[in-house]
């Protein structure tokens, strides 16, 4: 993260770092006070864009679902006015396919003129965005949920890609292209294999030279098709296809969207097992409840999202009785898998046997030097600390672009449903808040509030701190309104710490075509004022007919099982 304070010009689009990342996020504001100039592409107008120690020089307050047209509308900027690098382009890229690509983003359809309206943003906003970040000299992009949550969340990653090889935003300090991952440990999670259709190391299964090396370490014949991403498991569990889950970490009823979607497919379940710390909304649905272990009580590694493996030490003995790896350990040796790890450091120690990237990575190094990045191997035995510098990691080491063209999300506002919510965090609680609620830190957020302009609160006869229904094509859920400067008219925001607020019950499972990652950024919503009459408790009698229709599936399940 400190490459930040190489940088020139910062572009921060879908992230919130001051409450989302305050750690990088005063790092970034240390640079802005040292001149660095900021852009800010997001639908809000959070403490990121305006406060006392960090404003931005553009803000960008995008549309809910359109990132992907602004980010092609300043490329169209960079191309026509010729502020693209062309050496480094020739040197670096693959050339005719930034061809294809500038044919593509230089036409008339991404002009600012077109896609202002269209973005709800002003035309001359957008080519003074694409002018200070391709003067640089030295820019670089930060981005968050709000550009992977979406029905095109791949699509704006090859966007803001294409920006920075456009520019030569490369192999540098204070340059490049990067996340800031949702959770803490999340790029661990990553490079250790938490997907279906890689192992660790970011290692294809459908590769057959990979697939047998992995073969050859742990003994088994493997799939050479990938299996199924979450919310596909969800969906094949309300067809009896998947019969069930082991879940560690994680509370899907009250994170993932569309809610009665993922309890009618957790009842349709044979065998549902939840390994945490605390009791949270899934766990009322689990057949088995294992206690998990804290970062205080077991030993390990965390990744963050600069690369950087660092130690985890225990400093107590879990409670529990048993650190999180050896459950799993004891788990796969009761179902038949002869596994014998006697400590942490080898479960690193295989890692590094099967994944390059990995090659160089021991707990001995890291107690040694402190943490590395990697790619840790024998080029770079204690960690690499910028990437890309002579060649990018493709065949041909050339990097390429890719055709980003817009396409708007099927989820649209109608007169049934004329706002869109967009959904996020705060700096004092965390995710749905399974630790962070049980702190005092809930003296400063109490409950989750809906954010809304004042014309669209006038014009539904609200005030604030009126209780009132938040409807969807999916759900509803009720919360408490208040009048908000920071979200444009038509667009209201919630965040989704507190299991009583039920922001998810409400959110579309529309979800992004390569990673089905959920759209949670773009739901069409109504909002109403809850009657005096009306019970305080959320309602989901609004939900779609299909979703009661699955629910009364499950439950004829249950009966017969």
């Amino acid at each position: 993260f400190d490459s930040i304070l190489q940088a020139d010009v910062i572009m921060v689009v879908g992230a919130n770092p001051t409450e989302g990342h305050p750690v990088f996020g005063s790092m970034m504001k240390r640079r802005i006070r040292q001149g660095a100039k900021l852009i800010v592409i997001d639908p809000r107008r959070t403490e990121t864009v305006d406060s006392a120690h960090c404003r931005a020089d553009i803000h960008l307050a995008l549309r809910p679902g359109t990132n992907v047209a602004i980010l092609n509308s300043l490329g169209h900027v960079i191309v026509r006015e010729n502020m693209h690098d062309p050496e480094f382009i020739k040197s670096r890229c693959e050339w005719q396919e930034f061809e294809h690509w500038a044919e593509l983003v230089g036409s008339d359809e991404y002009s600012p003129e077109n896609i202002g309206p269209i973005a709800g943003v002003d035309p001359e906003d957008i080519r003074a965005a694409a002018r200070i970040y391709a003067s640089g000299p030295r820019s670089t992009i930060y981005y968050g949920l709000g550009v992977t949550e979406h029905s095109q969340g791949s699509t704006g990653v090859m966007c803001l890609g294409n920006l920075a090889l456009s520019c030569g935003m490369y192999g540098r300090e204070g340059v490049g292209v990067n996340p800031l991952r949702g959770q803490g440990n999340v790029q661990g999670g990553s490079c250790l294999g938490s997907w279906p259709h890689v192992f660790t190391g970011y290692r294809f299964v459908t590769d057959e030279a990979t697939r047998s090396s992995f073969e050859a370490e742990w003994g088994v014949e493997l799939d050479a098709e990938p299996g199924l991403r979450l919310p596909n498991m969800f969906d094949a569990a309300l067809t009896g296809h998947f019969k069930g889950m082991y879940i560690m970490g994680e509370d899907p009823v009250q994170s993932d969207p569309n809610q009665n979607h993922i309890i009618a497919a957790l009842r349709n379940m044979e065998c549902v097992i939840v390994h945490d710390l605390f009791l949270n909304e899934t766990s009322k649905y689990a057949h088995v409840l294992l206690p998990g272990s804290s970062s205080l009580e077991k030993d390990g590694t965390f990744t963050n999202a600069e690369r950087r493996i660092s130690r985890v030490r225990k400093v107590v003995e879990p409670l529990a009785g048993y650190q999180d790896w050896e459950v799993t350990v004891k788990l796969m040796n009761a179902l038949g898998y002869d596994c014998h790890y006697e400590h942490a450091g080898e479960v690193l120690d295989e890692l590094a046997r099967l994944s390059p990237a990995y090659s160089g990575a021991s707990f001995d190094l890291i107690d040694r030097v402190g943490s590395a990045q990697w790619p840790v191997d024998k080029n770079a035995p204690e960690g690499t600390e910028v990437l890309h510098m002579k060649q990018f990691p493709r065949a041909n080491g050339l990097g390429t672009f890719m055709l980003t063209g817009f396409v708007p999300t099927r989820e649209r506002v109608s007169d049934q449903y004329p706002l869109l919510l967009t959904t996020g965090r705060i700096l004092t609680q965390y995710n749905v808040g399974t630790q962070t609620r049980r702190t005092a830190n809930s003296q400063w957020h109490s409950e989750d509030v809906l954010e809304m302009s004042r014309g669209d609160m006038q014009v539904r006869g609200l005030k604030t701190g009126d209780k009132v229904t938040v409807s969807s094509r999916f759900g509803a859920t009720q919360l408490k309104v208040i009048e908000s400067d920071r979200v444009n008219p038509g667009i209201i925001y919630t965040t989704f710490h507190h299991a009583e607020s039920k922001a998810n019950a409400v959110t579309s499972d529309l979800s992004d075509w390569a990673t089905n990652c959920p759209e949670y950024k773009v739901t069409a919503v109504e909002v109403s004022k809850v009657k005096p009459e009306e019970k305080s408790r959320a309602r989901t009698d609004s939900a779609q007919p299909v979703r009661r229709e699955q629910e009364a599936e499950a439950a004829v399940a249950l009966e017969e099982a």
